[in-house]
């Protein structure tokens, strides 16, 4: 696993791969001999985030010391450019590349054109998707905004590799298309960029499947644990404060109600009796005017006698 004080250049001569992901990140070359955090820090980039990427694109490492670490805005960077990168640069480029070593008088040339088409129009349905529904749904989390109607479980049951016609237009290009001489190595190179074709566009499903998606459904937690906190808030203050308040005893009931306890539970936890738990509950349940668990809840969240986030909402 590859580290922020190892030279970056040394992560390259042995990973070359990982080169398209240097500029999906925005850093340029030319850094010398710096570290991976020198250079980071350098272009603005979040370094665990990198390195979670790095790591994850060379040898599937995702055993992350702390996820929360991660850098979400990062993570939409490399994500867009990424996107733009193939988009834009290699689908066109490899079009070009099949029409120069297709011979035009073979009537196999129009099929293969027509397939590889296909093919770049449905990533290109798919990449859009993404840029249309789900990177606007994650900046609106990041700016405190849940969207109703739409989370990251939605995009994930739907996502996968649309890789079917790539294949074919493979195996068409080795077992059915003749060449001699020069276009037999023209076809061979243009048969080794839709290999790193292949696997570049897997690798980055996969950093979407196993980085970007598990950080946003973390980020959604969070979002909705701040959402659910100020919606209590808000309902506490629009609602008549009690007349009377509640003893020490009475708000260790309140916790252990919180807590998922029985009244037999609770009476042992507190070493008194099962009647006297219940009187304390009726006295609970009569000054708040509160007699399920769920309104105990709200009231020991906005009351600060338990944490939020200790809470399963």
């Amino acid at each position: 696993m590859y580290e922020a004080d190892d030279k970056l250049i040394s992560i390259i001569r042995d990973n070359y791969n990982i080169l398209q992901s240097l500029g999906s990140f925005g850093i340029n070359l030319g850094f010398g001999d710096k570290t991976v955090r020198e250079v980071c820090e350098n272009e603005g980039v979040d370094t665990y985030t990198f390195l979670a990427v790095v790591n994850f694109t060379i040898n599937g490492y995702r055993d992350y010391d702390d996820a929360d670490r991660l850098s979400i805005p990062t993570l939409m960077k490399y994500l867009r450019a990424s996107h733009a990168y193939y988009l834009e640069f290699q689908l066109p480029f490899i079009r070009r590349e099949l029409q120069d070593v297709l011979d035009p008088e073979n009537s196999l040339s129009t099929l293969i054109m027509k397939l590889y088409d296909e093919y770049a129009h449905s990533i290109q349905l798919h990449m859009k998707y993404e840029e249309r529904m789900v990177f606007p749904y994650v900046d609106n989390l990041l700016e405190g905004r849940l969207t109703s109607g739409y989370d990251i479980e939605t995009f994930s049951k739907h996502h996968g590799q649309t890789d079917q016609k790539l294949r074919e237009l493979k195996q068409i290009l080795i077992k059915y298309l003749p060449s001699d001489g020069l276009r037999n190595n023209q076809l061979s190179a243009t048969l080794y960029n839709i290999y790193n074709n292949e696997e570049w566009l897997s690798q980055h499903a996969e950093v979407e499947d196993h980085i970007f998606i598990p950080a946003i459904r973390r980020l959604e937690q969070r979002s909705r644990q701040n959402d659910v906190s100020a919606k209590i808030s808000s309902m506490i203050n629009q609602s008549p404060t009690s007349t009377e308040t509640l003893s020490d005893r009475e708000k260790d009931v309140v916790v252990s109600v919180v807590q998922g306890m029985s009244n037999k539970e609770i009476a042992d936890h507190l070493c008194i009796s099962v009647n006297t738990v219940i009187t304390h509950r009726r006295n609970i349940a009569r000054k708040l005017q509160i007699h399920s668990p769920a309104g105990l809840t709200i009231y020991a969240i906005v009351n600060n006698l338990v944490d939020i986030t200790s809470v399963s909402l």
